[in-house]
């Protein structure tokens, strides 16, 4: 089989990144959780008392700045400068920061490039907020995935309970949607679905109908 360009996209919560890993586990290819590298940029921006927008100090940091992905003991592993933040950048507030420094050029350009070295040769499944529309819109298969907000929320807020992290239902649903806004109302690659990705609405399905109906796609576009 032809190894494909897989792009899912899709807003917080949606459940792209446990639907891009079994995916790819499925077809055997890499994973890349593109959103996961916006999230260590945050973390060292916060960690230095750097402000998350435009600025000569933050440009600096993504010049000397170093995020890597690598399969690892339970999935995928994030390196920032070679320290393993994995699970320092799966908070709340560095959700809220990716956000922010997502919507900086200095940090879009240092990211795209590395994300497209990673997925240029086929065989990979990306996931974001861009992916599609930018970073590859050649991919062969492409993917929005979505759910209710109420419903992204709960999912959200199980998550943080499952990890111990202190969250309210009620707040980590304002947060949800604060993110939709701030995310589609970027000037810089905005979330949008692409023209032509298939549109799979999660909210009455559970992961594995999810994967199943992303993969006859995928079967579907490689001829088989």
């Amino acid at each position: 089989m032809k190894k494909l360009i897989i792009a899912i996209d899709g807003p917080s919560g949606a459940g792209k990144s446990t639907a891009g890993k079994l995916l790819a586990n499925e077809l055997g290819y890499l994973y890349i959780d593109t959103g996961a590298m916006y999230r260590a940029i945050g973390l060292k921006a916060v960690r230095e008392g750097i402000e998350l927008k435009e600025s000569d100090a933050l440009r600096g940091l993504c010049a000397r700045t170093d995020v890597r992905l690598a399969q690892g003991e339970g999935g995928l592993r994030v390196y920032l400068d070679n320290e393993d933040v994995s699970e320092a950048i799966r908070t709340p507030d560095m959700g809220m920061a990716a956000s922010a420094v997502s919507a900086q050029p200095c940090v879009r350009e240092r990211l795209l490039q590395l994300q497209r070295n990673l997925g240029e040769g086929g065989g990979v499944v990306l996931e974001g907020r861009d992916i599609g529309t930018v970073v590859f819109p050649e991919a062969e298969a492409k993917f929005y995935l979505d759910a209710n907000v109420e419903e992204r929320a709960r999912r959200r807020w199980l998550e943080f309970r499952e990890k111990g992290i202190e969250a309210g239902l009620q707040k980590t649903i304002e947060e949800v949607k604060k993110r939709d806004y701030d995310d589609s109302h970027r000037d810089i690659a905005p979330l949008k679905k692409a023209a032509d990705a298939v549109v799979v609405d999660s909210s009455g399905l559970n992961i594995d109908e999810v994967v199943a109906m992303m993969k006859e796609k995928v079967l579907e576009v490689a001829g088989i």
